[in-house]
């Protein structure tokens, strides 16, 4: 793979931007164990090794099990081993993730309402928008497992 440039040297604003947001979240209302399922999902599903591994090891320190981690792309099928509520935010995580398909469904918005108020739902979102946007800059960037964007 082609060494390529680095976000925080050529794009120092834009990183500046990204971190406001990476701030805002570490403020906002889900619990640390929803922002991490969504970011992990979201990274499998874009392919991004980097912020896979980030994101696993930060769930793991934060209480999460190993086994909820395998099981997270079979969340579908593994049973109660997620909660309804995770189950609504990988829905959301996966709707927004892959948005060419159909983008967030009426269905999906509507059990969410179940279990979220609207400022809860709009940091799901924030959240899912968030980690697929670190997922395009590491991609597209090259960054591998052990580099820094520092």
């Amino acid at each position: 793979m082609q060494k390529r440039f680095n976000i925080k040297t050529v794009a120092p604003n834009a990183l500046k931007a990204m971190v406001g947001l990476e701030n805002y979240l570490s403020q906002c209302s889900l619990s640390k164990t929803n922002k991490e399922l969504i970011k992990i999902r979201a990274s499998q599903i874009n392919g991004c090794a980097f912020c896979i591994n980030i994101h696993t090891q930060d769930a793991i320190k934060n209480g999460e099990t190993n086994q909820r981690i395998f099981l997270l792309t079979a969340w579908k099928e593994a049973g109660d081993i997620f909660t309804e509520e995770e189950k609504v935010v990988l829905a959301i995580t996966e709707e927004i993730t892959l948005i060419h398909k159909n983008a967030l469904s009426d269905d999906t918005y509507a059990k969410a309402l179940q279990f979220f108020n609207e400022a809860q739902i709009a940091d799901i979102i924030t959240t899912t928008i968030t980690i697929n946007l670190w997922n395009r800059i590491v991609l597209s960037t090259h960054l591998t497992i052990g580099q820094s964007l520092a």
